[in-house]
């Protein structure tokens, strides 16, 4: 099959246009892939509910208590012992959102540390 002599300038520029678009969206225009956006989303989701757990956890009747039973614990359970002590489970949900007991225990090492 031949193609006309006119059309070849066009599929080639229309191609171009299109790589070029796609490499100006992308990198300068803002444009995100579906996967950033909803890494982009937890991230945000995280960091707006994590100052809800330090202060579920802080406004408890024993939070000294718990505080220093937290601090005894080492790095790496600490979001377990958030989690299980529900701090981090946001009213209305039966189970708390994947990052924040961590971002939360995060939050309250350093505070006790600062």
């Amino acid at each position: 099959m031949q193609v006309p002599t006119q059309t070849k300038p066009a599929i080639i520029g229309a191609l171009v246009g299109a790589v070029i678009l796609a490499v100006v969206g992308f990198g300068w225009g803002g444009w995100k892939t579906q996967s950033a956006a909803n890494q982009m989303t937890n991230q945000r989701i995280i960091a707006v509910l994590t100052p809800v757990c330090v202060n579920n956890f802080t406004q408890q009747a024993n939070a000294t208590e718990k505080l220093a039973e937290f601090m005894k614990i080492s790095s790496w359970q600490r979001d377990d012992f958030i989690s299980k002590g529900g701090w981090a489970t946001v009213p209305g949900q039966d189970a708390p959102r994947s990052g924040v007991a961590k971002a939360c225990a995060d939050a309250l090492s350093a505070a006790k540390t600062s």
